[in-house]
């Protein structure tokens, strides 16, 4: 009751302000799924959790310890969109509203072009942790028609503003996908051993796909693992965690998966556990 007095007052609020101001009202892939989200579903859609570390673990669990300054530390800290949990394509079209099945958004751009897929968006954070760290050397990734490192210092010479940054990034996107990626990971051996920042990733026929683990905790007693993941997917769209539509572990995902890891967008398997 109180969420619906709080969305008739925010709406009746903007109405007016829009009375008061008098205001007035890309690429080869087409968006999965269109829709148009009124001010109520918007309104619906928004969460309170400032970051990926502020989404509770459930009863029983803490999350496992992390180094500072470290691609796990930078992942779990990941803003989220506060003001509107929607999933957007590049173009700005609705994938998923508030019945969708992300759990969260996370406060990353897209681009405007239908470059940030699934592969790109695991390049893109791993990246983006990289620069900001001002590892400028270590930002690298293969191309997919030679398998061969493409480095953002060649790339971008003296130039380290962000602009340049972004160039190369849609630079990288155009030219690596699944495949590539993938070939310059590191297996995990065991599910058990999963880690923040550890990608599942399958390449195919005609696409294959990636997800990238957010954040892990552990249960107190049994040391038992469980995890978050994060994706974007055809077309571009925004970053979001999965929800996990099948367990009160939700939006957790536990190692005792079993053979499969049944996604609500995808399926893998533990032996398509990656690390950079």
């Amino acid at each position: 009751m109180q969420l619906i007095i709080y969305i008739v007052f925010i709406i009746f609020f903007s109405l007016n302000i829009q009375l008061a101001c008098n205001q007035g009202g890309a690429e080869s892939k087409k968006p999965v799924v269109v829709m148009e989200l009124d001010k109520v579903e918007i309104l619906a859609n928004i969460i309170q959790m400032q970051k990926i570390s502020d989404i509770p673990e459930p009863d029983g669990y803490e999350r496992v310890q992390v180094k500072d300054l470290s691609f796990a530390k930078y992942l779990r800290n990941l803003a989220l969109n506060t003001e509107d949990n929607t999933v957007y394509s590049y173009d700005g079209s609705v994938i998923m509203g508030k019945d969708g099945y992300q759990y969260a958004v996370i406060d990353m751009d897209i681009g405007k072009r239908d470059l940030q897929q699934c592969a790109d968006a695991v390049m893109r954070l791993r990246a983006e942790y990289l620069y900001h760290q001002k590892k400028y050397a270590e930002i690298h990734f293969n191309f997919l028609s030679d398998g061969r490192p493409r480095y953002y210092t060649n790339y971008a010479k003296e130039d380290r503003n962000y602009p340049k940054f972004r160039k190369y990034m849609n630079y990288i996107f155009a030219y690596a996908n699944t495949g590539s990626l993938k070939n310059e990971l590191k297996k995990v051996n065991k599910i058990e051993d999963i880690q923040i920042g550890d990608i599942f990733i399958q390449t195919g026929v005609p696409f294959g796909h990636a997800v990238i683990v957010v954040d892990v905790a552990k249960e107190r007693q049994t040391g038992k693992k469980i995890f978050m993941v994060a994706q974007s997917f055809m077309p571009a769209q925004s970053i979001h965690i999965i929800k996990n539509v099948n367990s009160d572990l939700n939006p957790w995902y536990s190692v005792d998966f079993g053979k499969t890891l049944v996604l609500p967008s995808w399926t893998f398997y533990p032996s398509d556990l990656r690390r950079f």
